[in-house]
């Protein structure tokens, strides 16, 4: 990773924590809700990598965009990331104990908590983009929404975790793996890329041209956790490994072999910087943000 992109995302990280300390209800004073808040705030806050939000961030800067607009977006996002990773570590869908190095919600505080604070979160997250300070135009606010919302729901990020939730009962294909991980992991990813679009109101072209771009770096980044998953260090990834295995669920390295699914995810990389190409030097964030996606060790 270069120092400008290290630099960038630190930047990212920092204001996007700033931002959610601000945004996200503060438990001082509460009464019984108090429980919920401090859940919502543990999913939250001080753990995550913020690549989503750095992703807004970038696309937004490629496209002329306001950098504090893009930052409450990627607030949003955070949101609604925290409320899949909760809901996905529950007993009943992946039943995780550790998430980022630390104990999961329901391990923190328990399931009851942790189902009510994802979905809060997720209401949350519509809240954020609803404010004035996301984009001072309401339609461009709808389309945010409209947006998000079909990468999160049932065609996107829940159909995704539906498919996977189904990967054990049966062999799967190289078609259908992609699927799963284009709606489970690649939707959310694709929409913090096409929001810088929709934030600037740019082209239908430069939408068109993000959005493909955050679904093929979608898909490298989800090989790389798949190798992570394989390869990686429990410590150092700050989650269980091996899990995909040990619940016979298949992954493109499973089914395509090790080498071959990174050189695939290398393909995957060099077609979405192609396709940057219309928004010259100003994308140069993103060009190396789509490398980042398989160097990453965590």
């Amino acid at each position: 990773m270069s120092s400008k992109l290290a630099a960038e995302i630190s930047s990212v990280v920092r204001d996007t924590d700033e931002l959610l300390e601000k945004l996200l209800p503060d438990p001082k004073n509460l009464g019984d809700e108090k429980l919920l808040i401090e859940a919502m705030r543990y999913a939250v806050l001080g753990s995550g990598k913020r690549f989503r939000p750095f992703l807004v961030s970038a696309a937004t800067f490629a496209c002329n965009g306001d950098r504090q607009r893009a930052l409450h977006v990627g607030a949003a996002i955070e949101c609604l990331h925290a409320y899949s990773l909760i809901h996905d570590d529950l007993p009943a869908m992946d039943d995780d104990d550790l998430r980022r190095g630390r104990p999961t919600v329901h391990k923190a505080f328990d399931e009851a908590t942790a189902i009510l604070a994802g979905d809060a979160l997720q209401a949350y997250a519509f809240q954020i983009l609803a404010m004035p300070e996301t984009h001072p135009n309401a339609e461009v606010r709808i389309r945010l929404s409209t947006a998000l919302a079909q990468a999160s729901g049932a065609l996107g990020m829940c159909g995704g975790q539906a498919l996977d939730l189904s990967a054990g009962s049966a062999e799967r294909d190289m078609g259908w793996i992609v699927r799963m991980q284009r709606l489970k992991t690649g939707a959310l990813i694709a929409f913090s890329c096409e929001a810088g679009a929709i934030l600037t109101e740019s082209a239908e072209q430069r939408r068109a041209a993000l959005l493909s771009y955050g679904f093929d770096i979608g898909m490298a980044f989800q090989i790389a956790d798949d190798l992570l998953d394989i390869e990686g260090d429990e410590e150092e990834v700050g989650k269980r490994l091996s899990k995909d295995a040990d619940k016979g669920k298949g992954t493109l390295p499973d089914v395509m072999g090790i080498e071959n699914a990174r050189q695939y995810a290398e393909m995957l990389v060099k077609q979405a910087v192609a396709k940057l190409d219309l928004f010259g030097a100003k994308a140069d964030l993103l060009r190396e943000a789509a490398e980042f996606s398989l160097q990453r060790r965590n």
